[in-house]
Parts: C-alpha cells; structure tokens; sequence
C-alpha cells in the first residue's frame, strides 16, 4: 500500500459505508429483527470476509435477497437463535464446498434459473415492504390487506416512502448524474437523509403528524458489557431438528451463488489478473457465515450494488472495504441516536426500489423475446420460489431447464432434408434409445421410391436399439424401392 493508494481507498470507503448503511439497516428490519443485527452483519462482512477474501473490491454483507429466506426460516425453526445455528452449519458447508472446489459448478446453472431466482426474490421483497411503505401495523401483512381484512394505513409514512422513492428514482437519472457532485452521493442515502428531516425538522412543527411514523430501534452502548449483552447466541440444543439442516443447506447455496454472480459480474467491470479464485471466495464466505452466525448476525454475501459502488468510486485496494467496516462499527457503537431518526417508511422505499431492480419489468420482456426455451424455465423457477421456496423452486427452475434442453437437443439430433426424390438424413450428435421416437417420425415421412443419403459422421456412437430401428427400415425399404446410400448399418441379404 502506498500514499496514492490511500488516497483513493479513504473517499471509497467512506461512499460504500454510505451506501451500505441504509441497506444494512433495512434489511435487518425487512427480516424482523433489530436493526443493530444488520450493522453487525456489515462489520463482519466488511472486517472479517474481506481479510480471507481473494478479490480486492467485492463488498460483502448482509443480502436483500436473502430477506424471505431468513424471514421464512425464523418461523419455521421457531426463533432467530435456532437459525443463526443452521447459519453455523451453512458457513461450514460452505468452506467445504471451497476446499472440494465447488466453485467451478457455478456455471452449470442456466442463466434463466438464476435470473429467476432474483426476480423472485424480487418480488418477494416488493410484497414485504408494501405494508411498511403504506404504514400498516405490523400484525398486518399484504395478504390481509388483500383480503380486504380491516386495517389502517398511515398518510405520514405513505408520504415519505413515495418521496423516498422518487428520490431513488430522480437519482438515477441522467440530470443527477451529469452533476459531478451529486453524482457521488448514494441515492439511498438521499433517501434516508430525507426521512431523518422529516422527523426531526418535521417533529418540531409537525408533532402529532410526525409522531405517526414508525423508527428504527437502536440501541445505545454506555459500556462494552452492554454491546456483549445485545448480541444474541446460536440455540446449540437445535442440532436434533432436521429442518435446521434444510435451512442450512438453503442458505448455503443461495448465498454461494449470489456470490458467485457477484464476483461473475465484478470481472466485467474490474478485471484481476489473476482473477480471484471462486473457492477461495466461498471459504472466506463460509467463515464469515461461521463467525455471523456465533455472533448473532445475518447471512452473508458478496453484493454486486456495494462492489460497483466500490470500483467506481475509485478503490485500489482491500482497504477501502476495511473503511467501510470500520466506520459501520463506529457509526453502530457511538452514534445510534443519530440512526433512531430513521422512519422505516424510508427504509421500506430503499428495499422497494431494490425488489424492482431485481424484479424490473425489462427482465420478464427480454425471456418472452428469446423464446419458449428462456421464458418458461424462467418463469418455473419464479413460481416455484414463491409457491414452495427457494430452494424446492430453484430445483423446479434447474428441472424444466433440463427438460427443455432434452427436448431441443433431441429435435436437433436428427435432421431430415428433401432434394427432389433425394433424401438427406443427418446424425448431428451420438443417438440412444431415447431418440428412437424421433427417428421412428422421420422415416415414415420418406416416401416410396426415393433415394435416402445417410450423413452420421458426427455420430461416433449408435445405440444397438437405434440399430435396430434402422435395420427394420433397410429391410423394407427394398420392397418399397427406396434406395439407401452410406446406410450406417449392414442390412441382412434378401
């Protein structure tokens, strides 16, 4: 490390730590549990992860898309302690995924599962954070609001969220970013910023109106006893429960795959030479999953908005990671007070506007353009997700991936072309018995008195039952005047 790397490092950390504040705190909410959990979370990932990470700019904490898994597994295990053990357990078998080098296998998933996968969690979260953006009570959720069950909604937060949200949007425009000095200011922290002067500016002229928004809760630390005493410890007497272990592996491979993509998509917009190794990176995953579990924190991933963040705000070097870390740890520990002047409305417009980049209509437009092949896995795997789950719906999603690459693959393995009474028939790829059928279809469109021409050079092997198919017609075909040139099979003499 040098002067001028520093330099640069400093300014990045301080913008990721800007970034990555509001979204630390809103996930944590956006799960059910305290928003300390979430500053937590950023700590680690930013102090821990990145020390055994290989890659100089990935941002690692707390995900959204990991939200309803968390939100889902806390209900079914009964508690946020039985899940930061099954959190233990993930952590684990990811390390062991990076000592087998699993990380290889990331490109046997089809684009359109995980592109599924995202929407999906997409439109989770946008369903999650309506009832916080239109200040529902918390025993209310959308499918109350739904169902038309009575409940109340709140002007002030409803107020703020919209204004939240057009300030994400007004900040993502080519307006802001043309201004050089408001284009280094994070939309969300914008946001966020905007709620905290509602509050206080607001609260002073406005108090019974203000008083209706609902805050964050942090708390505040007068000791280190009382910072050891607001973590919360992994429930070990969970072990026996067989859903943990469910859990575990749930999270531990969507949390590897979103990091997988992360660092997939970091190499288009910085490349490392060499690039990092994607088993190096789920080891210091894992231990940081270990260590976020043991202390009481949030899945971790690696996440694609803080790392751009990262490399466009100039870093060189894991240090501004380390910043970023480190002003989250001060900012939780010495300025919370400041942080409980945050309405959940505003963090609500954040994670809505991050559900919609995920879930953006854009996306559902580009798989129906390319086809059957892209739209429907696509659309499986989202269905299933929000159905049965992540994991049960990226299964569904990988299913009717294969499926249709079966199909598409057995459709081309054969191909029949007519020249007048000439007949080409093409083995593009090895045949099995599986392809019988298709074949079976093609012969019987040859008509009598033809010439058929057979090309399977590229098929260096022939199911015996394939064989047999093709012996069948050989020895019909005479009776019916067809001739058979480079037949692959001897026929028996008549």
């Amino acid at each position: 490390m040098n002067l001028r790397t520093l330099r640069q490092d400093i300014p990045a950390g301080l913008v990721v730590f800007l970034v990555a504040l509001p979204l630390c705190l809103g996930i944590a909410q956006a799960s059910g549990l305290p928003p300390f959990v979430g500053l937590l979370t950023g700590v680690i990932g930013g102090l821990v992860v990145t020390t055994f990470s290989p890659s100089k700019f990935a941002v690692s904490g707390p995900a959204a898309g990991l939200v309803t898994i968390v939100t889902g597994a806390i209900e079914t295990l009964g508690s946020f302690s039985a899940l930061l053990f099954a959190l233990m357990v993930a952590g684990v078998l990811q390390f062991l995924l990076g000592v087998v080098r699993a990380g290889r296998f990331i490109t046997l998933v089809p684009g359109t599962v995980i592109k599924g996968m995202l929407a999906a969690i997409g439109i989770l979260l946008i369903m999650q954070q309506i009832p916080v953006a239109l200040g529902v009570s918390e025993e209310s959720d959308l499918a109350t609001m739904l169902t038309g069950s009575a409940f109340s909604v709140s002007l002030p937060a409803i107020a703020v969220s919209a204004i939240g949200l057009f300030i994400l949007w007004f900040w993502s425009t080519s307006t802001v970013k043309s201004i050089k000095a408001l284009s280094w200011i994070p939309g969300p922290l914008m946001a966020v910023l905007f709620g905290c002067m509602v509050t206080l500016i607001g609260g002073s002229f406005f108090p019974g109106v203000v008083s209706n928004l609902t805050r964050i809760s942090l708390p505040e630390f007068n000791s280190i006893q009382a910072l050891i005493g607001e973590v919360e410890r992994p429930d070990w007497s969970v072990w026996q429960n067989p859903a943990v272990y469910v859990v575990a592996v749930t999270l531990a491979i969507v949390a590897s795959l979103e990091t997988l993509l992360s660092q997939e998509a970091l190499k288009k917009l910085r490349p490392q030479n060499p690039a990092p190794s994607p088993d190096k990176e789920m080891r210091a995953q894992g231990i940081g999953n270990l260590m976020s579990g043991f202390l009481g924190g949030l899945p971790i991933t690696a996440v694609i908005v803080r790392s751009s963040v990262n490399v466009s705000a100039g870093a060189q070097s894991k240090i501004s990671i380390l910043i970023h870390g480190v002003l989250l740890l001060v900012c939780g520990i010495f300025f919370s007070h400041l942080l409980n002047a945050i309405p959940l409305a505003s963090l609500a417009a954040v994670l809505l506007y991050t559900g919609y980049k995920l879930a953006t209509p854009r996306l559902f437009v580009e798989h129906f353009r390319k086809g059957a092949q892209q739209y429907v896995p696509f659309l499986a795997t989202i269905g299933g997700i929000l159905v049965f789950g992540m994991l049960a719906g990226i299964g569904i999603g990988l299913a009717t991936q294969i499926l249709f690459s079966i199909y598409k693959s057995h459709r081309n393995a054969l191909v029949l072309t007519r020249y007048d009474d000439h007949f080409v028939l093409r083995f593009q790829q090895n045949l099995t018995f599986m392809h019988n059928p298709r074949l079976k279809g093609l012969l019987e469109e040859i008509p009598a008195n033809s010439v058929v021409i057979v090309d399977h050079d590229n098929a260096e092997y022939i199911d015996p039952d394939v064989k047999a198919v093709l012996q069948d017609f050989g020895e019909g075909a005479r009776k019916r005047g067809i001739v058979l040139n480079q037949w692959p099979v001897k026929l028996t003499p008549a």
